[in-house]
């Protein structure tokens, strides 16, 4: 279905889907009356009652979408999908202070997700219609037959994780590789959309003889206790010490080589491949997918001027949006120390003991300090993390022998293929990580 609904309205909802979006939370449990109230407000449509409808819009979407528009709305997405013939279900998250419900919804035409965001007053700040999440269907290079796979719990105590282990069976020991996710509160597959580019790896992999190890985020199996956490949160709490304890519990399995224990980053997770490599020098390897390099503020601000102008057009609401994400910035580049002691305002999604972490952090030139080889992968249509952060990698890592470099020109932010301008939407459409990704992790390793 071709329909400039699903881009244009409005940029919270687009915000929602970024994968760059920082320490973002998922809860552990979601507030049954926003689930009810998304119902309540997709019923309204149906019953094009939308002056009902609007009443409980924020002011920027009340100024975005009055009745009139959201009237116009619909009627096109009536005229594309048809008549609503039922609401099949729901589905929930949480990024940062946002709320969100997917309403699931049968149309005459097809299946659309109608996603309703709604902000701390429990007021609908986002609107966004995309085609319905499909089911995973498995890639053509995963041999389901070659490997097996169990549950396992990284990391003890109160963060302990739930994760999967994929294993090639019929092997003494086999090499392993832990997956480390990108921002936001993902889960073990890194699911986005349809897509769940870290199972892909993990099955593309084991095919070829390599254990894989996959886990919960602690944002995602941890929200809501981390919603009101008193302690220090920063980019080690949030990742990079799950990853050394999911590096600790393979040396400690039976069939994995001890010493052919590898670690892949993706997004953020690459980002602080460096981070994770200086606490463990035992560490064979590391792959870095789409690592950024730059500030996550200015990463956050670039994506979100991106997409706004993808069409060439910038709503009054989205212009809004845009200002409201710069002021965060400069106040997140203004932060100083004695801020860590006053009351906590979260920027981003973050406190300020997050940004002040980071703020001298630069990955490829802490990467240097690595004695480990390396493995750096880049989509050419990732308007993410971009080739200028290739190129930084390689300004910096280039002279070494150990460090290979390679740019997929086809493939976007999740390695998958595509064409055309990138954009949000393609995330809602179902594919694979390009096997030729898989086969060069593979080779790399065999060879490290």
């Amino acid at each position: 279905m071709k329909t400039k609904i699903i881009n244009r309205i409005p940029l919270t909802a687009l915000l929602a889907g970024l994968l760059l979006f920082p320490a973002q939370i998922q809860g552990d449990s979601f507030p049954e009356e926003l689930i009810t109230q998304a119902k309540e407000f997709v019923d309204l449509l149906t019953k094009e009652e939308f002056a009902k409808a609007v009443e409980n819009f924020d002011n920027v979407m009340t100024k975005a979408m009055p009745k009139e528009k959201l009237k116009e709305v619909w009627q096109a997405v009536i005229q594309q999908a048809g008549q609503l013939k039922k609401q099949k279900g729901t589905r929930t998250e949480t990024l940062a202070e946002y709320d969100i419900v997917y309403v699931i919804c049968e149309f005459e035409k097809g299946a659309l997700d109608i996603k309703v965001v709604f902000n701390r007053e429990k007021q609908i700040t986002g609107l966004w219609f995309a085609p319905a999440q499909k089911n995973y269907t498995s890639p053509d290079y995963a041999k389901l037959s070659s490997f097996n796979e169990k549950e396992v719990v990284v990391g003890s105590g109160e963060w302990a994780l739930p994760g999967t282990l994929t294993l090639p069976p019929g092997k003494k020991t086999c090499p392993a590789v832990v997956l480390v996710h990108g921002s936001g509160p993902n889960d073990r597959d890194e699911s986005i959309g349809p897509n769940k580019p870290f199972r892909d790896l993990a099955w593309g992999l084991a095919s070829r003889g390599i254990a894989v190890l996959r886990y919960e985020k602690r944002t995602k199996a941890h929200g809501r206790k981390l919603k009101d956490f008193k302690g220090n949160f920063t980019v080690k709490e949030e990742t990079v010490d799950d990853a050394l304890a999911a590096v600790e519990l393979l040396r400690g399995l039976k069939g994995i080589e001890a010493q052919k224990i590898f670690v892949l980053g993706h997004s953020l997770g690459g980002m602080l491949i460096p981070r994770i490599g200086l606490r463990d020098p035992d560490i064979a390897g590391f792959i870095i997918l789409a690592g950024a390099t730059r500030s996550v503020e200015e990463a956050i601000l670039e994506q979100s001027g991106y997409i706004i102008m993808l069409d060439g057009k910038t709503t009054e609401s989205e212009k809004a949006r845009l200002d409201e994400i710069q002021k965060a910035v400069e106040k997140i580049r203004n932060l100083k120390e004695s801020d860590l002691h006053s009351e906590k305002e979260n920027l981003l999604g973050a406190p300020p003991e997050y940004w002040l972490d980071l703020r001298d952090y630069d990955p490829p030139e802490t990467a240097k300090r690595l004695r480990q080889p390396m493995l750096i992968l880049q989509g050419g249509r990732d308007y993410q993390v971009t080739e200028k952060d290739f190129e930084n990698w390689k300004k910096s890592l280039s002279s070494r022998r150990d460090v290979t470099f390679k740019l997929y020109p086809d493939l976007n932010h999740l390695f998958i293929a595509g064409k055309g301008k990138p954009a949000p939407s393609e995330y809602s459409r179902a594919g694979h990580v390009d096997k030729q990704v898989i086969d060069d992790i593979a080779a790399w390793i065999e060879n490290s």
